[in-house]
């Protein structure tokens, strides 16, 4: 069995809940599985990420997303959110924001093991390499928790079977909030079964906007300025050789589009593949 991504997630930062706090359980829908809440993993007072059960019904490719949420005053209360675990792991992660007034995320951002969310049976999503044409290097560029999608892709083997090499590009403002960091750059390379793959292909560029890091910036500010690409030792953009996905603030996916098109780059679909795509669902800001 392949490593799992959340072995490494400690259940730490849990608070006591209320009956007004706490979400509530064995709720079903005829168009949700219930699951249950396993672990939960507070990186920031912004920032947290859980893991729930799965049932063997759902099927879902690396990189899409399906519906979750709560049953509020008898309706189910959903979001789209991008599914962080891989497609063979027998549990479901997910990455989230915490929003004080969201309508899902203030409730969500307070669950805890044992308690129940609902999870669509159908996966969707662009964020998928049918939807991308042949290439040489797959850039993988989210910001927050944009990351999502992005850490299922990079532990599916077809995707490093499809190109030479993978780059993760994460923007975030505090270094603090660059989840999984550790994962990313020690545990997925020697992992047992697929380090072998991972480690000679995968370069991860985590970048930070308002305090020191060894890389500070917005991404689409070190593409212009050519940093990027010094920094990583690859030749800029060009549309015959790199595939691009993008996933992460409705702001940052309109700049860098607008960037991409400029040097030549078409937007891809499922039904007709191209040089990136953009993944158009987004959690509650």
């Amino acid at each position: 069995m392949f490593t799992r991504l959340a072995r490494h997630v400690e259940e730490d930062h849990l608070q006591p809940m209320n009956a007004e706090t706490r979400p509530p359980l064995k709720a079903a829908h005829p168009a949700y599985f219930t699951e249950t809440v396993e672990q939960v993993h507070h990186w920031t007072d912004r920032l947290f990420s859980f893991r729930c059960t799965r049932q063997p019904g759902l099927r879902f490719t690396a990189g899409q997303f399906v519906m979750i949420g709560l049953v509020v005053e008898g309706k189910p209360l959903v979001r789209a959110y991008s599914v962080a675990s891989a497609p063979y792991d027998e549990h479901l992660e997910f990455l989230s924001i915490k929003v004080p007034d969201g309508p899902l995320t203030s409730r969500l951002q307070h669950i805890r093991p044992g308690d129940e969310i609902l999870v669509g049976k159908k996966a969707v999503g662009t964020l998928v390499p049918d939807a991308l044409l042949p290439g040489k290097t797959l850039w993988l560029y989210g910001t927050g928790t944009g990351l999502a999608p992005f850490m299922s892709l990079i532990r599916e083997p077809d995707v490093y079977d499809r190109f030479e090499r993978i780059v993760l590009l994460h923007g975030v403002r505090e270094v603090k909030e660059l989840a999984y960091s550790d994962y990313i750059e020690r545990e997925l390379p020697a992992d047992e079964l697929l380090g072998e793959i991972v480690a000679p292909k995968l370069l991860y560029y985590p970048t930070v906007t308002r305090e020191a890091f060894r890389n500070t910036g917005r991404v689409t500010d070190l593409i212009r300025s050519g940093k990027l690409f010094a920094d990583l030792g690859l030749p800029a953009f060009n549309p015959e050789d790199d595939r691009i996905m993008l996933c992460g603030s409705p702001e940052m996916l309109a700049e860098t589009k607008a960037l991409l098109e400029g040097m030549g780059f078409e937007e891809g679909a499922n039904s007709r593949p191209g040089h990136y795509v953009i993944e158009k669902a987004f959690v509650e800001k």
